[in-house]
């Protein structure tokens, strides 16, 4: 038997982060996606075990500042694209520049200087992960994907989704509906 999930990332890792936490025994609150403060003095040894836990889940600590605002960055955009509350129709410059309080230059270049792209590709990116996700759940037709996501048409999105991954959405679709079939058959 196969089944199809659908995840909040958001709350996979506040979730996550709030166990390692609270096996460690480090008091502290919450101050936004990725962004804890600790609310009493935490020794290196706690910081380390800390690090050492969320490494096995491919996180880690920030520390450097350069570092640490990229994570923003990342973290804004992810919210950006897959947070349904947010108005994604704000052009995703002016909404880094607002929600970090940086101007969209500095954040540009900061972000291609660490990370090797641009904020332009990480969107995308994030854009193509969203999508494959509402695809892979059956709940919007692709013309309301491009509509949700603000691509001018749904011909921008298919070119951006098979840049990115090699085929368009509608092959992607009728793979993950095949698939569905299979397995129905397998029961």
């Amino acid at each position: 038997m196969k089944i199809f999930i659908k995840f909040d990332f958001t709350a996979i890792c506040n979730k996550l982060l709030e166990e390692k936490l609270n096996e460690l025994e480090i008091k502290y609150k919450v101050l936004g996606f990725g962004e804890i403060e600790f609310t009493e003095k935490v020794s290196q040894e706690k910081l380390d075990a800390l690090n050492d836990a969320l490494n096995e889940y491919g996180s880690e600590i920030v520390e450097n500042q350069k570092s640490i605002l990229v994570q923003k960055i990342k973290d804004t955009i992810i919210d950006m694209v897959f947070n349904d509350d947010t108005n994604i129709n704000v052009k995703s410059s002016v909404y880094l520049a607002e929600k970090l309080d940086h101007s969209y230059g500095y954040l540009s270049n900061l972000f291609s200087e660490v990370t090797f792209t641009s904020i332009e590709n990480f969107i995308i990116l994030q854009k193509i992960e969203y999508t494959k996700q509402l695809i892979t759940n059956n709940e919007l037709t692709l013309t309301e994907i491009a509509f949700k996501l603000n691509y001018s048409s749904v011909a921008h999105l298919s070119t951006q989704f098979k840049n990115t991954t090699g085929i368009t959405p509608s092959a992607f679709q009728r793979i993950i509906t095949k698939r569905r079939e299979l397995s129905n058959e397998n029961k």
